[in-house]
């Protein structure tokens, strides 16, 4: 049975493939994370503004990106857009698009509600001396939110990383679809080969989810002594 799994990945460059989806996997996981929290930051405190109309806006594109799934956005802009507007754009620009939008409500919500758990006063004081809104959530807000976000960011994190096997549906090279393009050919000689490869897709994926899983953990109980 060893020998079975060892024919599998050293069979051409099954094994370097493999790496190489995975780091297609982490860096669609990484920049749509690094963007999703500049931007779900201004998203949130929109969210907390006193202009009404901003504060809408930011919610009704909370509510639309939320509720749509992941891969009805992927479909919408790698095939709508290209064969309707003639806007031609690389399937791993799409995934990260797509992702940062999603992550970007995600992250707005965690701003919002890490913003909207500090006591009131905290901004009516910065009104009292004078502070304009914008200097209230920089040199108020965020810095004390800051401390109350990192655990959910990285749960973000891992959430990100475990969703993006429906980039395969748009033909993104990450790590499950590398896998199934391996089983394909490997398949054909070794009735194992899928079993093989998705229990080693399955163990990277928990090789790399469960540490940043767990430092989340840490971060919470340590914060909360």
């Amino acid at each position: 049975m060893l020998d079975s799994a060892l024919n599998v990945f050293r069979q051409g460059r099954n094994l370097a493939r493999l790496m190489e989806g995975l780091w297609v996997t982490l860096e669609i996981s990484a920049v749509s994370v690094l963007l999703s929290m500049l931007l779900g930051i201004v998203v949130g405190l929109l969210m907390t503004t006193r202009k009404p109309l901003w504060r809408a806006a930011a919610r009704l594109y909370l509510e639309l990106v939320r509720f749509v799934p992941i891969l009805v956005l992927l479909y919408i802009f790698y095939y709508t857009l290209s064969r309707n507007w003639g806007i031609n754009l690389e399937a791993k620009i799409v995934a990260v698009l797509v992702f940062t939008l999603w992550g970007t409500a995600e992250m707005a919500d965690l701003v919002r509600g890490a913003a909207t758990s500090l006591p009131a006063h905290q901004r009516e004081s910065g009104r009292a001396i004078g502070l304009t809104e914008s200097q209230i959530n920089r040199y108020v807000i965020i810095p004390q939110a800051v401390r109350r976000l990192i655990p959910g960011v990285i749960n973000l994190t891992t959430r990100m990383i475990k969703t993006t096997p429906f980039v395969f549906f748009i033909n993104v090279p990450e790590l499950t679809k590398v896998g199934q393009q391996i089983v394909e050919v490997a398949g054909m000689k070794n009735y194992m080969a899928s079993f093989w490869v998705y229990a080693f897709i399955f163990f990277i994926y928990f090789a790399v989810c469960y540490p940043i899983s767990r430092f989340s953990g840490f971060l919470e109980k340590k914060w909360e002594n």
